[in-house]
Order: structure tokens, then C-alpha cells, then sequence
């Protein structure tokens, strides 16, 4: 069901040996469509090894329409052509924070700049928003966050599951920043005006460290 062979690093947390085989036998006997396909559920660990993360973008669970979700928290296949939904509302937010037009839906150019873009829960059922929140990814995103504490990073906490799965994320020695959801159903309520990316920019340059383009990858 799924190949671990490109996790790197990632495959020596406990999860993988320990929890995994449960969700994958819970998985099996699954009768609904179950979005990302499987190659893709692991894919924001397999883009970004640990010692390169410098951002954690954490949000819900995938989106629950298919031929969306491709294993990026909020990031939108290319060939969608659907409605954005919360990547509208962040792409509306990049542009009120940094002057930034995004029109490049799949965000995998962030993920080879070191941002993490997890979800605390991997798998959804097709239609069934938080369908699996309970099939127990939430041991693997304990694992990854503690696994991150080693130093500093920064944190974007996108709603209350990513708020509650980073409690033990220290806001003193990290970047953190924690706001509403940004889907259509609670962006106003404090993910629009938040500034996550001029925010972390400053945060890194403050280190030392390179910003990162939010803006459309540069054509080679």
C-alpha cells in the first residue's frame, strides 16, 4: 500500500513500525475512496528531509475532493482546475502581505525550500472532511514535531488541530504563529491580516538565514 522507501531519515521514527500497521489494516478495510492515493500520503516527508526543514506549515486534512489533494498540506495538483478554497484564501493573503501574485497551485517549490507542509491527519475519506481523524495519525505528527525540537524553526499553526497537535512547540525558541483555518468558512476570523509569510521571512533573516519565495518558481 505504501512504499516507505523514499521517507529518508523519516522512516526511523517509531510511527512507521509501530502504528502504521493498524492505519493500513484499518485502511484496507476502508469501502470509501480514500484521498491522497497512497503514493502520494507521505509525500511532505519524502520532499523535505528533517535537517532541511526550516518552516512547518501544519494544517487539517486533505482535501476531501479528488484529483486535489497530491500529499502537500494545502497544495492543489496542477491539473485541478477547480475551486482553490483554502489555497485561495492563503494566495489572497500572500498578496495582502507581500504584494505577491501566486497563480502556480502546486506548492512544491516551497517544499524544496524547506518548508514542511504537513497535515495532522494524512488520508480522508472522499466527501468526509475529518473522516479519519481517528485512525491515529496523530502519533505521527507528535513524532515529527518532536523530532523538529532539536532547533529552531518556524511554526504556521493553521487552525485548531495544528494549534492542539504543536502545544509542546516552545513559541520562545521558535517562530510560532497560530491562526484560524484559512478556509472560506474561517479565514476572517484570523488568518486573513495574520502576515504569515513577511513574518517568517523576517524571523529567518533574523537568524541569518535565506528568505523564502512564496512567489511563482522561477522558470528555468
Amino acid at each position: 500500500m505504501f512504499d516507505l522507501s523514499r521517507l529518508g531519515a523519516w522512516e526511523a521514527l517509531p510511527f512507521f513500525a509501530e502504528t502504521l500497521p493498524r492505519i493500513k489494516r484499518e485502511l484496507a478495510a476502508e469501502e470509501r475512496t480514500v484521498l491522497p492515493p497512497a503514493p502520494m500520503v507521505f509525500r511532505a516527508l519524502e520532499q523535505v528531509q528533517p535537517e532541511d526543514v526550516r518552516v512547518v506549515i501544519l494544517g487539517q486534512d486533505p482535501y476531501h475532493t479528488p484529483g486535489k489533494a497530491h500529499g502537500l498540506a494545502f497544495s492543489i495538483t496542477a491539473e485541478f482546475g477547480g475551486r482553490l478554497d483554502s489555497l485561495g484564501n492563503i494566495f489572497k493573503e500572500l498578496h495582502s502581505d507581500i504584494g505577491v501574485m501566486r497563480t502556480v497551485t502546486q506548492l512544491d517549490d516551497w517544499a524544496e525550500q524547506g518548508v514542511l507542509l504537513l497535515n495532522t491527519i494524512l488520508t480522508v475519506p472522499q466527501g468526509r472532511p475529518k473522516g479519519h481523524a481517528k485512525l491515529g495519525w496523530e502519533v505521527l505528527t507528535d513524532q515529527v514535531l518532536a523530532h523538529l525540537a532539536q532547533r529552531p524553526r518556524a511554526y504556521l499553526l493553521w487552525g485548531a488541530p495544528a494549534h492542539k497537535a504543536a502545544l509542546q512547540v516552545d513559541q520562545h525558541t521558535n517562530f510560532k504563529l497560530e491562526t484560524a483555518h484559512p478556509s472560506p468558512l474561517s479565514a476572517h476570523r484570523g488568518f486573513l491580516g495574520s502576515r504569515p509569510f513577511s513574518r517568517t521571512n523576517a524571523w529567518l533573516h533574523g537568524r541569518g538565514h535565506a528568505s523564502i519565495n512564496w512567489s511563482d518558481p522561477e522558470v528555468p
